[in-house]
């Protein structure tokens, strides 16, 4: 997928931002003050970069003005308008106030890799190939017959890849917040999709919760 760096001063929170993002597929480096991610940003490219503004040394502001052309998500426990509107009028793509609810932060940061063109136009695995432009989802090299909702929930699962869903946030996600059926929706659509693609090992069930696409590295 993309590659991201982290900034973030904060180890706790900079470690759990790198293990949830790896997970879903992204390839991560992380520094823990500004002065070290300016000597990175000069050595390697990255797709993506999540960076906290009060920082040790050089804040986030004066880091992204070194930064050039990098697709931006500002961090901060600063809730202010000021510190969101300057990060903005920056050119930073979003502003995420902690504490922050780590599946937003995800489906942020997969929002603006789709912006810019770096989360990638499909993803393959276990013989199944999934088409983010086309929204075709293929078997072997064959058209898939799945419906639009059947591609929607796949795409979700894809893009959420090891991460455990519960039924409700699937049907957030999937049928949109004013959906007024139940959650056996989802267990319909999981089960058709576990037999038209053969992933009846691959989409694992969650006990009490939901349902976790699991693809090992």
């Amino acid at each position: 997928m993309a590659e991201i760096l982290i900034v973030e001063d904060e180890t706790a929170i900079n470690e759990l931002l790198r293990r949830n993002l790896e997970l879903v597929g992204h390839r991560c480096r992380s520094v823990y003050d500004g002065k070290a991610a300016v000597e990175v940003l000069e050595e390697q490219a990255f797709d993506l970069m999540l960076l906290d503004i009060m920082l040790p040394g050089l804040d986030g502001f004066e880091v992204y003005r070194e930064a050039g052309e990098i697709p931006t998500i500002f961090l901060t426990a600063k809730g202010g308008l000021t510190d969101r509107v300057k990060g903005l009028r920056m050119g930073a793509d979003d502003y995420m106030v902690k504490p922050f609810e780590m599946l937003e932060l995800l489906a942020r940061v997969e929002a603006v890799l789709r912006r810019t063109h770096k989360g990638g136009k499909d993803f393959t695995f276990y013989g199944v190939r999934i088409d983010f432009e086309s929204r075709v989802i293929e078997k072997d090299g064959q058209a898939a017959d799945c419906t639009p909702r059947e591609y929607e929930l796949l795409e979700t699962l894809v893009k959420n890849r090891n991460i455990a869903l519960s039924r409700e946030r699937l049907l957030e996600l999937v049928w949109g917040y004013d959906y007024e059926g139940d959650t056996r929706t989802v267990d319909v659509h999981i089960q058709k999709l576990r037999k038209k693609l053969g992933l009846e090992e691959c989409i694992k069930t969650v006990y009490k919760l939901g349902y976790r696409l699991e693809i090992m590295k």
